[in-house]
């Protein structure tokens, strides 16, 4: 009994298995993708919908102030 319904030979069924496997891959690889890029969008319309005041708010980490001494130039 042949079990062979679709008529292809051993190579072509290997090739046709290896496209599948990378197909889904790729799907896989794009749906997490755009399932990032989804959560960082709805993110972002939170941020829109908070007040202006909350934008404007100093930094509570200040690191871009620190200032480094360097020798033979004092801080000011």
């Amino acid at each position: 009994m042949n079990d062979d319904y679709v008529q292809q030979s051993r190579p072509a069924m290997l090739r046709s298995w290896i496209a599948s496997q990378m197909l889904s891959g790729a799907g896989y690889a794009a749906l997490f993708l755009f399932g990032t890029m989804l959560v960082l969008y709805v993110i972002y319309l939170i941020g829109l919908l908070l007040p202006e005041e909350s934008r404007q708010t100093p930094d509570p980490m200040p690191r871009s102030s620190i200032e480094l001494a360097v020798p033979g130039n004092p801080v000011v």
